[in-house]
């Protein structure tokens, strides 16, 4: 971090000796003459007047010296934050995030009960949504991010080879460009989706969405349901610029400034929570538990 030199430096000065500066830091004074040329060597500096009634500092070397004490500190301090940051590591759940994961509806909680736990620290580390980022994450929940925000059920939670707990029920809702002919209603029916696009994901991706696919089919064939592979950022801004109607989650509703989230009068909902390793550290086992207390009050 620093020349460890101008420690001995410092003492030099304060001693005005390169003998007192030995005795000072228990080596020789040959070995301090010796650092102390080095560092005039490595400075191109004289730092020191030496005669025979002693040492003194050269306006260099008291320049220097107002300096190497605040230098020395600093990176001491510095050493030190790092050293806590070391320690700390292992306190510190990794929240990943991104637009359509946010992590809100997980810190929000946990700052109803953070005063019980104050060793366990969060830190968000965004992402970006695709198909392949998203796979790789799930995989590997615990590796570089501890817990994930989304909705999920079984089927989703074994293909991707993780685990989940629910926090809430999200109703599912449809979103609509705020220009578009259904954004002035507060709740929507199925004849309002009738002759219209309602894009929703495809089948197998999740079984509450799978229901209500089939009772749309079944019951209201003129809805088009059109499928998609997944949620990012690409397809609400899809939804934004057509007059299609994009399935979403009811907490979504800040996804995208210019669409509207509306409930619609069916009765269907998915699972919301958090997602994370099956083999769960001890830390990310504390912090579910906390979560899952606060919950049930």
């Amino acid at each position: 971090m620093y020349n460890p030199q101008l420690e001995t430096f410092i003492v030099v000065a304060d001693m005005g000796s390169f003998n007192k500066a030995a005795e000072a830091l228990y080596i020789t004074p040959p070995a301090v003459t010796k650092q102390i040329n080095l560092l005039e060597n490595d400075l191109g500096l004289q730092l020191f007047n030496r005669t025979h009634r002693g040492l003194t500092l050269t306006e260099a070397g008291k320049s220097l010296y107002k300096d190497a004490k605040y230098v020395i500190q600093y990176c001491k301090d510095s050493v030190e934050r790092a050293r806590k940051v070391m320690e700390e590591k292992d306190n510190i759940i990794r929240i990943g995030t991104s637009p359509m994961t946010p992590a809100n509806p997980i810190v929000e909680i946990w700052t109803k009960v953070q005063k019980k736990y104050p060793d366990i620290k969060l830190q968000l580390i965004p992402y970006m949504n695709s198909q392949e980022s998203a796979r790789e994450i799930l995989k590997n929940l615990g590796t570089n991010i501890d817990i994930v925000g989304g909705i999920f059920d079984e089927t989703m939670l074994k293909l991707r080879q993780c685990a989940g707990m629910e926090l809430s029920r999200q109703r599912i809702c449809a979103a609509v460009s705020l220009s578009h002919r259904l954004a002035e209603k507060e709740m929507l029916t199925y004849q309002d989706l009738y002759g219209e696009n309602f894009l929703m994901m495809h089948r197998g991706w999740s079984n509450y969405v799978d229901e209500l696919r089939d009772d749309i089919w079944k019951n209201h064939p003129q809805i088009h349901v059109v499928d998609f592979n997944i949620y990012s950022m690409d397809i609400f801004n899809h939804c934004e610029n057509s007059n299609d109607i994009l399935m979403v989650a009811e907490n979504w509703q800040d996804i995208h400034p210019m669409l509207k989230v509306i409930p619609v009068e069916w009765k269907y909902t998915i699972p919301y929570g958090i997602l994370y390793s099956p083999e769960p550290s001890k830390l990310v086992k504390r912090f579910l538990k906390a979560i899952q207390e606060e919950i049930e009050k």
